[in-house]
């Protein structure tokens, strides 16, 4: 069977994570879990270290501070990348993904690179978040489509399973993106490398514990990257289209 791990970025997540955790081991449990730990004041590393303790499937990766969401997910990757793990997992520590998904989400891995858990595709959805969220993502969804040209429902979800090879070629060029626009610009490197993206619907709830790190400079960071890649994607197809049409023969 293919290895898989799943990488789980905390910043003071001392209550929601053993729950969380408990859920995941239990919906999924031949997975190794690792906590990225970006050295939570709440103490969050050690009640890691503690599960780990009595659970071999539990792994924790300290950092120094924190250093943001793309940055914890790099350095989650490549480590799994170096220890030759097959699939590769991106879940929230909040309770906000459903645990009991991603035994479908494995399985559509089978003929995907990257799948994602899927807000906005049919039998989809969300439950007890606030209007406003809901009409933040579902507009930033809508912009990266129209920017960026991709044919994804569900753009800036953060449950995915990525292929071990898949990623290897992304993380082959540096990626410096951070918070909300970290997996808007995953998925167009995706999308770019010609992978194939299956999006797996799931119910994402409102975080049970703890408080949302969203922001405005967060969300203003989105715009502003997402808009410079669209030019750029945009200007690379009309180069693409100009030159193909230099190379077709002219009638006479």
């Amino acid at each position: 069977m293919p290895r898989t791990i799943v990488l789980m970025p905390t910043y003071d997540e001392r209550d929601a994570l053993p729950v969380t955790a408990d859920r995941l081991l239990h919906a999924a449990p031949d997975v190794t879990l690792l906590v990225i730990d970006d050295g939570s004041p709440d103490g969050t590393g050690e009640v890691a270290e503690a599960m780990a303790a009595i659970d071999d499937r539990v792994r924790v990766l300290h950092r120094s501070s924190k250093q943001g969401l793309g940055a914890a997910y790099l350095a989650g990757m490549r480590l799994a990348l170096d220890e030759g793990f097959d699939r590769i997992v991106e879940m929230d520590a909040d309770g906000s993904h459903p645990a009991d998904a991603l035994p479908a989400m494995l399985e559509a891995a089978d003929r995907a690179d990257l799948v994602i858990g899927s807000r906005w595709v049919p039998g989809g959805g969300i439950v007890d978040w606030p209007l406003h969220r809901q009409l933040i993502s579902r507009a930033g969804t809508l912009y990266a489509q129209i920017a960026l040209g991709i044919d994804v429902a569900d753009m800036t979800a953060g449950y995915r399973v990525y292929t071990a090879d898949l990623l290897r070629r992304i993380l082959a060029d540096e990626v410096t993106s951070q918070g909300y626009c970290f997996q808007i610009d995953m998925t167009r490197r995706a999308a770019d490398l010609d992978a194939v993206i299956v999006e797996v619907p799931i119910t994402f709830r409102e975080r049970e514990l703890g408080r949302s790190k969203m922001s405005t400079g967060i969300i203003g960071e989105a715009l502003m990257r997402t808009t410079a890649w669209g030019i750029g994607r945009r200007w690379g197809q009309l180069r693409s289209a100009a030159a193909q049409l230099r190379r077709t023969p002219t009638l006479r």
